[in-house]
């Protein structure tokens, strides 16, 4: 169990990596109630450099960074592929560490990097700071509530239109791609929402639009048992987006058009609302798709509830001083690691994937 360091009893925190995430943790730690900021390395000397012009520490080297004592958790932000070796020479220099994500580029690296933090006694999870999104929890609360009836398909989307980002996460050996950029996010997400569902089986389409080395974006769909699918889509070419969210189920749906919005739904207050009219739409008739006598519904919205994703830092904090259970688990790493890679085979092979755990 780790004992407090210094300065008002916060845990003392070094980032290696000061491209954009790597910036994003420093700026947080500044502001953490928990943890404090000891400083930052980077490979680069230009990023060193810019981090002592914003006021922050740059050790000239790992090897120093990793010896200092006032460190208790390494924080990784450095290109995917470098992850599992950077988190193995913290963890045995005695730190905690939290990788950014994917935590590392396969299932065997994962295993190396646990088996090392079980051998060290320190902990190691992945910063799956998604988990705050007020969206995700919206549609966590929608799956559970019984006015949906059995729910069957749950559809989460991510779509920009500016297409793959030109530095590292479009190559191929540093990790690139948008299952490894925003697909880890949402896989983890999908399984949270459903409570860990068992997986029957994976199918996974990648878009490659422009020509790119890694995947541009990508179709995957995740099949629970009790015949829950999860739909997820990442897209790079899409000026209009799709919801965010979608569920439905046998008696409702909800949607969230917006990561910015609250949850709308619809549900079935009588099933039988009357004799169906037939309906004229565009240069044909449909009773199929009439609509339902508006009285037979209940329209109603789920808020955006409270959400601090600080307390991702509080929770690892308190679990490196004995005071909590780390919330990101070895796991359900290895769970996310697992459908990715089950994603990857499905797209090589033009087909549904048997999922094995």
């Amino acid at each position: 169990m780790d004992t407090l360091n210094n300065h008002s009893g916060k845990a003392g925190v070094a980032v290696i990596g000061y491209g954009g995430m790597g910036g994003w943790h420093t700026r947080f730690l500044l502001e953490s109630d928990v943890a404090r900021l000891c400083g930052i390395y980077d490979i680069n000397p230009a990023k060193r450099e810019l981090a002592v012009a914003n006021g922050i520490k740059a050790y000239s080297s790992e090897e120093e960074l990793l010896a200092d004592p006032e460190i208790s958790i390494v924080t990784i932000a450095t290109p995917n592929d470098v992850h599992a070796e950077i988190a193995i020479r913290a963890l045995r220099a005695g730190k905690n560490v939290i990788s950014e994500k994917p935590v590392t580029i396969n299932s065997k690296e994962l295993d190396a990097v646990i088996a090392v933090a079980e051998e060290t006694g320190k902990l190691f999870t992945v910063h799956q700071n998604r988990r705050w999104d007020c969206d995700y929890l919206m549609m966590k609360q929608a799956y559970h509530r019984p006015e949906f009836g059995k729910v069957f398909r749950i559809e989460s989307r991510i779509q920009g239109s500016r297409g793959i980002p030109g530095d590292w996460r479009a190559e191929k050996a540093h990790g690139g791609g948008m299952i490894y950029d925003w697909g880890v996010h949402l896989i983890d997400q999908m399984l949270q929402i459903v409570d860990d569902k068992k997986i029957k089986a994976v199918y996974c389409k990648c878009e490659n639009i422009i020509g790119a080395e890694c995947d541009e974006g990508f179709r995957l769909d995740i099949m629970f048992e009790d015949d829950v699918t999860g739909h997820i889509e990442v897209g790079t070419h899409n000026f209009l987006s799709l919801p965010r969210f979608y569920l439905t189920g046998t008696c409702g749906a909800a949607v969230i058009e917006d990561w910015r919005d609250r949850t709308k739904c619809l549900c079935v207050k009588e099933w039988n609302d009357g004799p169906v009219k037939p309906v004229v739409t565009a240069a044909g008739m449909t009773k199929t798709m009439a609509p339902r006598a508006e009285d037979s519904l209940n329209e109603f919205y789920i808020e955006r509830p409270a959400s601090d994703v600080h307390d991702y830092y509080r929770n690892f904090v308190a679990a490196t001083r004995g005071e909590a259970s780390q919330i990101v688990t070895h796991a359900e790493m290895r769970r996310v690691m697992k459908v990715m890679e089950s994603a990857f085979m499905s797209d090589r092979a033009g087909s549904v994937i048997p999922f094995v755990e």
